[in-house]
């Protein structure tokens, strides 16, 4: 096999997407265009002609690293010492089914909105990496989510750009005559068919439906154009798609999986299509069958706000599962009472969630605090249980490491952890070697890591600035930023609940804050809102008019166009990660798991993961956690803790230097963060929690350690 075959080999498995060696194989072939393409192999190798493609190998003496390259990922997929292979056995013949809306593995396959997405595409990679068996199953996204772009008065405009398909790293599933494989789905008035698409995640695969195909009326081919767009009707539509659809997908690909693992209730109806298929293979009627699909699902919720879970009108959910529920010989009540709390209250919409709570045997939340509000909101499911009765556990949530972690610091986990150390960060016993990396040696690799960063930024905000009408940008200040300032970072969704405003609140001392001639502090800002969300784009308006301000120009900065690679650099070069969630709103918060390993430290409210997370010396806390019946208040007491904080904590800690210019005790908290959290924030740690607490159980291996099933209301 030659250089151009490897390296269409390489580009077709998104293993490339966390092995940097890899990437930069593709990017040295043609940097300019490679950042054109947004990070995309096989755009970029597609359009560069073969014949210079050899050249480019031949001058840049790469063939040598792209064969060793691909040999290394041949060994990778086919290693039988991992994990899972001693760990999971039953679930080789039973695989996980995984569904999820949304999968963020790369900016270069735009089907993911924000942190749900890319929690899915980190489990993906994480199972990959155990060798737990796992097929992931969503919607393929032709428009994608959107875009970013700031208008020159501060609002968010929202830009939608059709992805050409043959350009991804995904590829047709085809039937047995060759064409693309498709699926049928029935709602009350019409057929829906869905191709299929694949993906290779390392050892893992995921299955994308798309409803652009023959057979299909207008409205129903861009039923999947949009990832959370459209209305009511589009999207429990889109949700029969991934549900109902992903289930006829995997039994077309002959895949029989053993466990349902749904990511949030969106992918709630696979358990009615399990339990249909169960019916029609056993010939028993609904309420035998029941049981047994609950006994294989595995339920994750994800949000504590109220808005974030789907409800439906009875009409509408007549409209789309009459046909099925005429199938699992259910009436319309018997079907409606599945998806209400009060099964009696004719009144009460369908809930998405209410379905995953009750037709599956192991519910989670993900983080402690997450469980504790999880079961206080879901009590009326188990009128007759004790708040602490209710059976929903939790499992944190963790990132892949290997995404996200800057090459620098591999380097030197490279040479402190062990050669082997990626292999066994969910045991304990890795981390320990934390200790002995040199101090001046670890802060330089965060260093060179924060200058990559500024570097970033500055080319990003100049293009941000060329893009503005009437040439208005050549009178703004240049940024600064400088290696040697503290930098805190804040980048994630702008919900009005994350606060992002908070620092805010009182600009006189932030004033002060910022323009302290001895001890600066600078602030980079990113996200994005949902495109239906007034306040959310206020809340991004209101920090632009700031950062436009004088006093606050080139030091409170605004990166447009937020996704996974605008985070990547960010969670690698800050020194403080904020988060400023209303408690207890945020469910767990992984954006501030990112920068631990890269150096970064975590200034949070206690909330989500930081709230078991935070020993007092690993990072630094907003509040005590304390919740104020008045949201005002709270915000108030959450600001003024923030601004002591940052003046009393943060920023002396960082600039206490010794004689050779070294923030010792700073290095110190870093170091212990990683030391303290390295196991705990990986998701190879989650997988094997799920392996062992969800997926083990669901095919009959271990006993369940989550909290005793207790009947739930129907």
């Amino acid at each position: 096999m030659g250089s151009q075959s490897r390296l269409r080999e390489l580009a077709r498995n998104l293993y490339w997407t966390w092995h940097p060696e890899v990437v930069e194989i593709f990017r040295d072939l043609d940097p300019s265009l490679w950042r054109e393409v947004n990070h995309n192999p096989v755009e970029l190798l597609s359009r560069i002609p073969e014949e210079r493609l050899e050249e480019k190998a031949v001058e840049l003496a790469l063939e040598a690293r792209i064969s060793q390259a691909f040999h290394q990922m041949q060994n990778y997929l086919d290693a039988e010492d991992a994990w899972g292979i001693w760990h999971a056995g039953p679930l080789r013949t039973s695989p996980v089914a995984y569904f999820s809306a949304e999968f963020g593995l790369h900016e270069s396959l735009p089907i993911y909105s924000g942190g749900l997405g890319i929690l899915a595409g980190d489990h993906l990679k994480a199972a990959s990496d155990l060798d737990v068996p796992l097929v992931g199953v969503g919607l393929f996204y032709a428009l994608g989510y959107f875009s970013q772009r700031i208008d020159p008065e501060g609002w968010q405009d929202e830009e939608y750009f059709a992805t050409s398909v043959d350009m991804l790293p995904i590829e047709r599933v085809t039937d047995d005559g060759g064409g693309q494989l498709r699926v049928r789905v029935q709602a009350r008035d019409r057929e829906i068919f869905a191709g299929v698409w694949s993906a290779e995640v390392g050892r893992s695969r995921l299955i994308l439906l798309d409803t652009d195909v023959e057979g299909n009326a207008g409205e129903c081919r861009k039923l999947t154009a949009q990832l959370y767009g459209g209305d009511e009707r589009t999207r429990i539509r889109q949700e029969l798609v991934l549900g109902v659809g992903g289930m006829r997908a995997l039994e077309a690909m002959g895949i029989s999986p053993g466990v349902l693992h749904l990511n949030e209730g969106h992918s709630a109806f696979a358990i009615l299509e399990m339990a249909r298929s169960l019916m029609e293979r056993d010939g028993r009627p609904f309420v035998e069958v029941e049981e047994q699909a609950a006994g294989s699902t595995v339920f994750t919720t994800h949000t504590p706000v109220e808005a974030g879970h789907d409800r439906f009108a009875p009409e509408l959910v007549e409209e789309t599962l009459g046909p099925l529920r005429e199938q699992l010989g259910l009436s319309h009540e018997e079907l409606m009472a599945l998806g209400r709390v009060d099964p009696g209250n004719g009144g009460e919409p369908f809930c998405m969630t209410v379905l995953g709570l009750k037709m599956a045997r192991f519910r989670n939340s993900v983080s402690a605090r997450h469980g504790g509000v999880s079961r206080s909101m879901w009590q009326g499911l188990w009128p007759d249980s004790r708040e602490s009765d209710v059976a929903i556990g939790h499992v944190m949530n963790g990132i892949h490491v290997a995404s996200w972690l800057g090459s620098p610091m591999v380097h030197l986990y490279h040479r402190y952890l062990g050669q082997d150390w990626q292999g066994k960060m969910h045991e304990l016993d890795t981390w320990a070697a934390v200790d002995e990396i040199d101090e001046a040696e670890f802060w330089e690799q965060h260093q060179i890591l924060k200058a990559h960063m500024i570097d970033f930024v500055e080319q990003r905000v100049a293009q941000q600035r060329d893009r503005r009408v009437g040439g208005a940008a050549q009178d703004d200040p240049p940024l600064a930023l400088d290696p040697g300032t503290l930098c805190v970072g804040f980048a994630r969704r702008f919900a009005p609940y994350k606060r992002a405003d908070l620092l805010m609140r009182d600009p006189e001392r932030l004033d002060r804050i910022i323009n302290d001639p001895e001890r600066p502090v600078r602030l980079i800002y990113a996200g994005m809102a949902h495109p239906e969300d007034e306040r959310g784009k206020q809340l991004i308006r209101r920090i632009l008019a700031l950062s436009r301000e004088p006093r606050f120009a080139g030091k409170i900065v605004f990166v447009e166009g937020y996704d996974i690679h605008v985070c990547r650099h960010l969670v690698q070069g800050v020194d403080v990660w904020l988060n400023t969630p209303r408690r207890p709103l945020e469910a767990c918060g992984t954006s501030g798991q990112k920068i631990v390993l890269n150096g970064g430290l975590n200034l949070s409210t206690l909330d989500g993961w930081w709230a078991e997370a935070y020993d007092g010396s690993n990072g630094f806390a907003i509040g005590e956690g304390a919740e104020h019946a008045d949201e005002e208040q709270q915000d108030e007491n959450d600001a003024r803790s923030l601004y002591d904080t940052l003046e009393e904590e943060v920023i002396p800690l960082f600039y206490d230097r010794d004689e050779r210019c070294l923030p010792r005790e700073w290095i110190n908290r870093q170091k212990h963060a990683i030391r303290s959290l390295g196991r705990k924030i990986t998701a190879q740690r989650m997988v094997v929690d799920y392996t062992q607490n969800c997926y083990l159980p669901a095919v009959g291996g271990v006993l369940c350690q989550f909290p005793e099933a207790v009947p739930v209301q129907r």
